[in-house]
Order: C-alpha cells, then structure tokens, then sequence
C-alpha cells in the first residue's frame, strides 16, 4: 500500500511543481489562452496527447475489453483515427484563423453574437460530460490505491488540477500534460511488457481464444465486496457468502450483501449487470450479431469517436497555441504516432484481466484491472511496483486530461461569457476571473461524478464524443469548407445534433440499457449515427433556405490563405 501512495504523491508533488513554474510565463493574454501562439509541433503533440489520454484510454478500454471482449477495441481505433480527420479537414485553417476560444471563433466567421453564445453552451455540455469520468476514474483509482473512500480521490484531483490550472494558464498546463503524458506511457508500458516477460506470455489462451469460461483457480477463489451487487450465475454453483452456503440455480441472478464471498475451485465466475457470459471464442470476436459489438453499434462509435476528436473544445483549443497552420499539421501527424505508440498496451491489460482477475466479473468493477493486474498477476515487491506505476500512471491521466477540460471552461467563460470577449480587459482582472471561474467550474462534474459510480467510464466519455460530434463537427466542417453556410443554418444545425444527442443519451439511462439487445439500445447508448448526419443535413438546409446569406470572403481567406500573406482573420485584429 505504501509503495503506490508514494508513486502517486510523486506525482502530484511534481505535476503542482511544474505547474506553478509555468505561472511565470503568464504574463500577457495571450500566454494565458494560448501560450502566446508559440509552442512548437514535439510539445504541443505531447500535451495534446497527453490530454487526449483520458480515463476512458488509461483504464476504461482495458475494463471494457475484459468486460465485454475484443470489441472494446473499436473505440481505440475511433479514438486515435479521429486525428486523420483533424488533420485534413480542420488542424491548419483553424490555426490561420487565430482564435482564442471555439465560441470566439463561431463569433468571427459568422459575425453573430447569438451563435457565439450557443457555442458556449455546446462548450460546456461536452467538458462537463468528459470531465465527469475523469473524476470517477479518481475515485476509483484513489480506493484501490490507498482505501480511502471513493469521493476521497474525486476531492484530490479536483483540488490539484484546479491549483495548477488557476496559476499556470495555458502555457503551464502545455508543460504539465506534456509529462504527464510520458509519465503514463511509461506506467503502462512497462508492467504490461514486463507481465509478458513474467507470465511467458498469455496464459489461459482457452479462456481467451478457446472453449473456456472465466472460472476461479484451482485454490478457490475469495472476494471481499465493500458494496451489494447484483450478479448472475451462468450454472448451478454452490457459494459461500459471508460464511453461509448457498445454492444459485443456472441463470439466477441474486444480490450479494457486502462481505466475503467464496467459489469453490474450478467454480465458473459470477457476472455483474452489463457483462455478458461468454467463451474465449466469443470473447475474442470482434464484430456480433448484437450487444456493443453489433455493427450498428460499432458504426455509431466510430462515427462519434472519428468526428467527435474534430470537436472536442479542450483539443481544438491546443492548435491555437501552434505559431501557423503548418506547424499545426505537424503537431497532429506526431499527435496520431505518440497515440499508436500508447494504444500498443492496454490491450494486453484486458486479455491478462480476463485470464488472471476474475473477481473482477464479480464485483462489476473491471474498470480497476489495469490497477490490479500487477499485483495479482505477480506476488511480491515485483507486483507491488509495477502496481505503483500504473497507479502513478493512472492519475497523470485523471489530471491531465481533466486540467485541458478545465482551461477550455475556464476559457470560455471567462472570455466569452464575462467580459463578452472584450480586448480592453486588463490582464490582472482576466486572471482573477479566470482563476474564479476554475475553481467553480470544478464542483458541477464532481458532485455528478460522485453519483455515477455504477456506469462505465468508456460509456461516459463516448457520450462526450456523441455530443461533440453532434455539434462542433459539422460546424467546423461547414464554416471552413463551406462559405454558404449561414449564421442560422449552423445555429439550426447544433441546436438539432445536441438536442438529438443529450435526448437519445437520457431516454438511454431512464431505460437502463445496460445490456444491448436491439437497435433502439444500440442508438440511445451512442446516438451519433443519427444525430450526426442530422446536425449536417439541418445546418444545410437550413442555410440554404436562408434569404440573404451574408458574404463571407474574407472569412474564408483569412481559413486558407497561405501564411505569411498577412490575410489571417484574427491575429491581426487581435495583435
């Protein structure tokens, strides 16, 4: 226990460390929002990407995998394949374009206050859906490591991130993620290659790629639930819970009082609600007749993963510190190598969990097997170790994508909302208000964070994907490579993508679609394949009904004339 408390205190004294040095470069508005436009392609793609690497890629897709099986792998495909999209549609010309923030940019192409103002909210709809599982993926991190309650780590990560944030602004954040980024590569690299080393490779290949179900080992198999659990027994066992013996039938499902619950050897392991019971041959299919990995379901994933990245505002506002759109291509050809280079390894987590971990089929908490593994797979100081790093690991990801989540609210509503974006605004008073608004725009997502603690973190940040994609996607797409597209035809549009995306989600979790049975469950998990297409189509339409399109020329010059023209929209404005 002490081992990976003291990991992960290294961590944090180092992330407040090179945060607070960062507070001597914010000395201009530009250095607060920006970095004053001057980080270069290695260090912007390592911040970047390391404030990409959320929860749901640090933990949530070795959980998901282990849980549901290889499926769980699209969304690590959606998530580093998003970045072509950036790249070729958007990265340059929103550079060109100079803006400090996504609203200010819907604000100066399409010269409407209205629509900077809905922009806004569309902003804070995603980094609040994103930034909850951030601070779930805290809690239950911060219990594994040391047993405090879950709200416990929620309170630290809110609290650290916040104090770095508030002093650094943009230019500290960009140094702070760039080695937390480093950080949790190597602290997910080593144990799994390690592991391989160790183990000799995968072990139990029956129970991943044959025959074979999850089933406790040969000694019996013994879990301690510090909560109730409802849980289905696939055949007939007979159990221990809290020293009484029990009978479950086939297919019962019963719920298990906190305390300690014993299998008998060779005993098949116990599901939570959401995971399916299935063989290794199952497991290891990709694609399904239905559940997450029905195609239906993985064309909305990837759809919302792929455009989503295009309209993430705490990603899309990291270009702006690029010095041109050239170097902003750059920045997102390394953002898509450090990405493959990272998604090499939780994979592994997920196939070694399902041979090694099955108590967490039990306890419903897969989410926690790139934490526990280590110590599982390998008894001893050895185990210990590699469990402190990839708890070290775990909480640079918490931090660094939650801190880019806080900068683009705090952004946003400092610049946009008070003060309206106004340039005469003097530096000392934008701080103050920036560093006010950071520290409230943290205790929304806590307190929600704390009341979601059953739903997966990969379901929680696809949302946020779902919700991005619905929105900022067509809008960027459109406002740069569209100059028809009107104030109204893309007010229209995000209006009926995020509507259609928040219904969609909310009708899913009244009706509790853990388990995906059909294509209505598939749609209200992840709407983006139909609030996607309908967000472009109504941003068509409704611009092309539109009577009087304003001109936007100069506009589209300052997106895609080439640098050095002194055409930019913004810069110039802005200097």
């Amino acid at each position: 226990m002490i081992i990976p408390i003291f990991a992960v205190g290294a961590i944090t004294i180092a992330t407040i460390g090179i945060g607070t040095w960062g507070v001597r470069y914010a000395r201009t508005t530009s250095d607060l929002y920006v970095a004053s436009r001057a980080m270069s392609p290695w260090w912007n793609a390592a911040a970047i990407s390391g404030e990409y690497l959320s929860a749901a890629s640090f933990l949530g897709i070795a959980g998901l995998m282990m849980q549901i099986g290889v499926p769980a792998l699209w969304q690590a495909v959606g998530f580093a394949a998003g970045y072509l999209a950036l790249l070729l549609f958007v990265a340059a010309p929103l550079r060109r374009f100079g803006s400090y923030t996504l609203p200010d940019f819907a604000e100066g192409r399409f010269a409407s206050r209205e629509l900077r103002n809905l922009a806004v909210a569309a902003v804070l709809a995603i980094d609040t859906f994103y930034l909850i599982p951030q601070l779930k993926g805290a809690g239950i991190a911060f219990t594994e490591v040391a047993g405090a309650p879950y709200g416990t780590g929620i309170a630290v990560v809110a609290v650290v991130v916040t104090l770095y944030v508030a002093l650094g602004g943009m230019r500290g954040v960009t140094y702070v993620q760039a080695f937390q980024f480093w950080v949790k590569t190597v602290a997910i690299a080593i144990p799994a290659i390690a592991l391989l080393i160790y183990l000799g490779g995968l072990p139990h290949r029956a129970t991943l790629f044959g025959d074979r179900v999850p089933r406790a080992p040969a000694h019996g198999l013994v879990v301690n639930l510090d909560h109730r659990q409802t849980v289905t027994f696939p055949v007939a066992t007979t159990f221990e819970a809290n020293g009484r013996v029990q009978n479950a039938r086939a297919g019962q499902s019963l719920v298990l009082a906190p305390g300690r619950i014993m299998l008998p050897p060779n005993a098949v392991v116990p599901v939570s609600p959401g995971t399916p019971w299935q063989t290794g041959r199952q497991w290891a299919r990709p694609v399904r007749s239905q559940g997450e990995g029905a195609p239906l379901f993985i064309y909305s994933l990837l759809l919302a993963t792929f455009l989503g990245t295009m309209g993430l505002p705490h990603i899309l506002i990291r270009f702006y510190t690029n010095p041109d759109g050239p170097t902003a291509r750059r920045t997102t050809v390394w953002v898509l190598a450090l990405l493959a280079l990272f998604y090499l390894f939780p994979p592994i987590y997920g196939a070694l969990g399902r041979a090694l971990a099955p108590s967490l089929y039990l306890t419903g908490e897969t989410d926690t097997v790139v934490l526990q593994l280590p110590t599982l797979a390998w008894q001893g100081i050895g185990g210990q170790i590699l469990g402190a790093m990839t708890a070290a690991g775990a909480f640079a990801a918490f931090m660094s994508t939650s801190s880019g989540l806080l900068i683009s609210i705090a952004g946003t509503i400092s610049y946009d909302v008070w003060g309206r974006g106004g340039r005469t605004v003097r530096l000392a008073v934008r701080r103050r208000r920036f560093r006010l608004v950071a520290a409230l725009g943290m205790a929304i997502p806590s307190a929600v964070a704390l009341a979601v603690r059953s739903v997966d973190i990969s379901i929680l940040v696809g949302w946020a994907f779902a919700l991005a994609a619905s929105t900022f996607c067509p809008l960027f797409v459109l406002g740069i490579w569209w100059p028809r597209l009107t104030p109204r035809g893309a007010g229209m549009g995000i209006a009926a993508g995020g509507v259609i995306a928040i219904g969609a989600i909310t009708a899913g979790v009244i009706a509790g679609t853990q388990t995906l049975n059909g294509p209505l469950d598939s749609i209200l998990t992840q709407p983006a394949i139909v609030s996607v297409p309908l967000a472009f189509a109504t941003m068509i339409l409704g611009s092309i009904t539109t009577q009087d399109s304003p001109d936007a020329g100069p506009q589209m010059l300052g997106l895609h004339s080439p640098e050095g023209l002194g055409l930019e929209a913004v810069d110039r404005a802005r200097a």
